[in-house]
């Protein structure tokens, strides 16, 4: 059944409306205007937004048909979006200032491939909203959602050390540069204009906010988890609780910028498909562990790696950061003199891990279950120096780069990353299959003891299945192929034989007879025309 939005959505969207007309006309138009003429004009355009907002509110409506979100909207040219809710990445209860001031919520959901968020619905009460999460998210998954009392609560930010490692960035740091340059320009020079002195705090605003935003999209943030999805709760003045199913996350980012180093911190992001293209949105949404220290931040991204890779959250957790990775050969010194001590990679049956930085070091961890592509590039001087970079493409934003390879390494690594990549795919696909397997551990394709400059040459392919030039030999004489195990190829160049699909015996010749089946021929026939003894 159709439903529509909370009957106060047309006054808090006009309410923003005037907002942006009141930053429209500015503190010019009030001189200009006059306080009541200035009131007047903003009476009337809240009543025109008012009035707009209702009219879109009454031809707004959205109700649930089977697996689908439905959408309605328009007055004279009707529209119906459909949304399946399998491609719904994540859905969040966003609660702005305003709307908290009338207890109202904002539901949106994030679907891959799309370049804004899709269907927000805006504005529901706040059970209503995360009642209607609860039922989405069930249908997307297929498990019933968890209440929010049934969370198990993974990690809660420490908000001192949040105001601390703020503090501990560029742009904290510039503002008293900034000020000691502005106080030296203002002894030289004393006389101040009205714009100069607006212009200088309007820098200092400019480049003091992107740590106040952090901080106010960051305070309180808490990461749960409950059968389903990980929980994340943040944000002091505008509220937000997201919900992202294991399965949706593409990748994993752990980063050491140069300040936080000292104290020993870091912190952690996800990539999320439905998120890519949104900037800051991606920038706010995609927080993992805001800051905390490296033990902690790796416990935490090594659980919510290993939800990713498994697609539950109940699955044992991987830790990337303990792979052991390799180095890229020694001629990758002429172009990273810097970074080259801190390039690796390392590749196993169900992830790929790539590490780089010097000032600010990170560790990218992507599931091969969510890797879309793999590319291989090669620039001039790469090619002079006989190098290469392989990509590791997710359908999110996050990349894996493995950077200045050899040239032959990377082909070859490329070729395994492709081959294992199928080979979760299929078992995520097929999990029954996967576990009638046997489970034998497999060691890292690149293991740390391999010199940088090469790896393992690939195996040699198995001979054609051709008949033989010479006099052939007897059935019996003919040892059985040794099979593979039932996994898929250890190497990167191996290509496992075929089944033995052949005849029961061999043919003797051009001419020969073919041997009755329960006769067996004794030695082989001297020439080719020789028929078997007779019996």
């Amino acid at each position: 059944m159709r439903q529509r939005l909370h009957p106060l959505t047309p006054l808090l969207k006009g309410a923003k409306l005037v907002a942006f007309a009141v930053v429209a006309i500015s503190w010019r138009g009030l001189s200009d205007l006059g306080p009541l003429h200035w009131l007047a004009v903003m009476g009337a355009i809240l009543v025109v937004a008012v009035l707009v907002s209702a009219v879109v509110w009454l031809v707004t409506g959205y109700e649930v048909v089977g697996r689908e979100l439905r959408v309605y909207e328009g007055l004279i040219s009707r529209r119906t979006r459909t949304i399946p809710l399998e491609r719904v990445q994540a859905i969040d209860v966003v609660r702005p200032l305003l709307a908290r001031v009338f207890g109202l919520a904002e539901l949106r959901l994030e679907v891959i491939g799309a370049s804004k968020t899709e269907a927000p619905l805006a504005y529901l009460t706040v059970a209503g909203a995360a009642t209607l999460r609860s039922r989405l998210i069930g249908l997307s998954t297929g498990v019933p959602h968890a209440a929010a009392d049934d969370t198990a609560v993974a990690f809660s930010v420490d908000n001192r050390r949040l105001l601390r490692a703020q503090l501990l960035t560029p742009q904290a740091l510039a503002v008293p540069v900034g000020l000691v340059f502005v106080t030296w320009q203002a002894t030289l020079d004393p006389t101040w204009t009205l714009i100069g002195a607006a212009s200088t705090i309007t820098a200092f605003l400019g480049v003091f906010q992107v740590p106040v935003r952090r901080v106010l999209d960051e305070w309180g943030f808490t990461i749960g988890t409950d059968i389903t999805a990980l929980r994340v709760r943040q944000g002091l003045l505008n509220k937000r609780n997201q919900t992202v199913p294991p399965r949706r996350v593409q990748g994993l980012r752990v980063t050491w910028p140069l300040l936080w180093r000292s104290p020993g911190w870091a912190r952690a992001r996800i990539d999320v498909a439905g998120y890519a293209g949104h900037g800051e949105e991606q920038l706010r949404a995609g927080t993992l562990v805001p800051v905390a220290p490296t033990a902690e931040t790796l416990t935490v991204a090594a659980t919510v790696l290993g939800a990713a890779v498994h697609a539950t959250v109940t699955a044992p957790p991987l830790d990337a950061a303990a792979l052991p990775v390799t180095a890229p050969p020694r001629r990758a010194r002429w172009l990273a003199p810097l970074a080259w001590s801190r390039i690796g990679v390392a590749v196993t049956d169900t992830l790929v891990a790539v590490r780089e930085g010097v000032l600010t070091r990170e560790l990218v961890a992507v599931p091969l279950v969510r890797v879309q592509s793999v590319r291989v590039t090669q620039g001039p001087l790469q090619r002079a120096l006989d190098l290469a970079t392989v990509h590791v493409d997710t359908a999110g934003g996050l990349h894996a780069v493995a950077r200045h390879r050899a040239t032959t390494d990377a082909y070859a690594l490329a070729d395994l990353l492709a081959s294992r990549s199928r080979s979760a795919r299929r078992a995520a696909t097929h999990p029954k299959v996967s576990l009638a397997k046997p489970s034998t551990p497999r060691p890292a394709t690149i293991p740390a003891t391999t010199p940088a400059d090469q790896l393992p040459p690939p195996a040699p392919l198995p001979p054609a299945s051709s008949p033989p030039a010479g006099p052939t030999t007897a059935p019996a004489a003919v040892p059985p192929p040794a099979r593979p195990p039932a996994g898929p190829p250890a190497g990167p160049g191996e290509v496992p034989p075929l089944p033995d699909r052949s005849p029961a015996g061999p043919p003797t010749g051009p001419a020969a007879a073919p041997t009755p089946p329960d006769r067996r021929p004794a030695d082989p026939p001297p020439g080719p025309a020789a028929a078997p003894p007779a019996a």
